[in-house]
């Protein structure tokens, strides 16, 4: 089994292994060596988030790989889509993102990207995660010396706003923005404001420990209150990568990544833009977004959780709309990773394309009551292999029958068990997924 690398590359505290100065450091130099072996230039792009941890460990990713012969650039600060793109686009061989996403300040992680922006595949992590595990512990050397190239950052905003060249607004609208203070705060509000948007910013003071501090996707309540008390007509909130977008309306209404789908489903199938009939989301999905692709005449084809097995299916079926309920889209046919300010982008020109308020644009999709808990627990074994957990699997799924979901799952990037259970009545799906959380705690937390 793999020690390193999770759904979403390598997470850890920083510091610590495996993100402690030695291991980052033969990171660095066993992606050069993976890249020889396949023929490929070492030539590396490099882009990090706002945490106090990311420049020094740029700095023994940037060791790492010139020590082994590589060629580091380093982009700054600046989301995690934006090295996908930037790495395809200036024909780099490799991107890394040093982020932990929506992680609090003291983790971190590392993302590596193929030439293609695609987050490089689980044969080429093991692939590195054999030679770091083997690595000889490397001392700290003295930091050489590197600059950011701001003009990535430059060169990735102008690419969003030309995604909506030729877009009107009928109105100015207001935005209420959250940039988490993480990347998307240097990018977004001026890339709105630069569109003709009404720009309200906020979480975008980041001091290296507030990334995700009671702001961003995970705590939309907060932007609730901002849009309604601002009278705006969309609040938007990002995660400390910038990956990720969550909404309100202009009610207050916190809106997830399903709502998302089922809006830009609309609008693609409007402007003759979605290729085939076939939407790609995961199975933490809601089923009312399956019946409301299906009321579109579009079908709702379903991965296991990560933005990377969304991105295969994609690929393997020719669609270009998918995503994660948790606000990952991707729209493959501007960009090979989810990004968050891209898909603003698209939900305004959604809302201006129509003259409808995101309310109405959502009305469609009816929920089915949903269940999500985090259970923390001290190690991840196979719930089949587990009596109490299973027997209390079994028993749900016999109860939901066809009418309702269940989905049990680790996290791969923290110790935590999900639970997620769907149904007709909230009642009962509370119970049950409380019935699966106490079986865990009792056997693993």
């Amino acid at each position: 089994m793999k020690k390193l690398f999770g759904t979403d590359g390598i997470r850890a505290v920083a510091g610590e292994y495996p993100l402690d100065y030695p291991s980052i450091h033969a990171l660095g130099a066993a992606l050069v060596g993976l890249l020889r072996e396949e023929g490929l230039a070492p030539d590396v792009l490099i882009g990090r988030d706002t945490r106090e941890s990311g420049p020094w460990m740029e700095q023994a990713l940037v060791q790492g790989i010139r020590e082994a012969k590589g060629r580091p650039l380093c982009a700054g600060v600046i989301p995690t889509s934006a090295v996908s793109c930037l790495t395809k686009r200036h024909h780099f061989n490799a991107g890394i993102v040093i982020s932990a996403s929506h992680n609090p300040f003291h983790d971190n992680g590392i993302k590596i990207f193929s030439s293609e922006g695609y987050k490089i595949s689980d044969a080429w992590e093991a692939r590195l995660e054999n030679v770091v595990i083997r690595a000889e512990k490397t001392e700290i050397r003295k930091p050489a010396s590197h600059r950011p190239h701001p003009a990535f950052a430059a060169e990735y905003a102008g690419f969003l706003k030309a995604t909506l060249a030729g877009a009107t607004f009928p109105r100015k609208l207001k935005v209420v923005l959250d940039c988490a203070n993480g990347a998307a705060a240097a990018v977004a509000p001026n890339v709105l404001r630069d569109l003709g948007l009404d720009v309200v910013a906020t979480g975008c003071d980041p001091d290296g420990r507030n990334i995700n501090h009671a702001c961003g996707s995970l705590h939309p309540h907060h932007l609730a209150a901002s849009v309604v008390e601002a009278r705006a007509d969309i609040g938007i909130a990002y995660d400390g990568d910038a990956d990720r977008a969550l909404w309100t309306d202009e009610t207050g209404r916190v809106l997830n990544g399903d709502h998302t789908l089922y809006v830009l489903a609309q609008s693609m199938v409007r402007r003759g833009k979605l290729r085939g009939t076939t939407v790609v989301a995961t199975g933490m999905s809601n089923m009312g977004l399956e019946a409301a692709l299906r009321g579109m005449g579009l079908a709702l084809v379903r991965t296991k959780v990560g933005d990377k097995y969304v991105l295969e299916k994609m690929i393997e079926l020719g669609a270009n709309l998918g995503g994660e309920q948790s606000g990952h889209t991707i729209l493959l046919d501007e960009c090979p990773t989810g990004d968050g300010i891209l898909t603003s982008l698209k939900m305004l020109q959604a809302m201006a394309e129509t003259g409808r308020p995101l309310s109405a644009l959502v009305a469609g999709l009816q929920e089915f009551p949903q269940i999500l808990l985090n259970v923390p627990v001290a190690r991840k074994e196979d719930f089949r292999k587990i009596p109490e957990v299973a027997v209390a699997i079994d028993r749900v799924q016999a109860e939901l029958g066809g009418r309702g979901r269940l989905e049990v799952r680790y996290s791969g990037t923290e110790p935590l068990a999900r639970i997620m259970v769907e149904g007709e009545e909230l009642d009962a799906i509370q119970y049950y997924a409380h019935t699966i959380a106490d079986a865990i705690r009792k056997t693993l937390s």
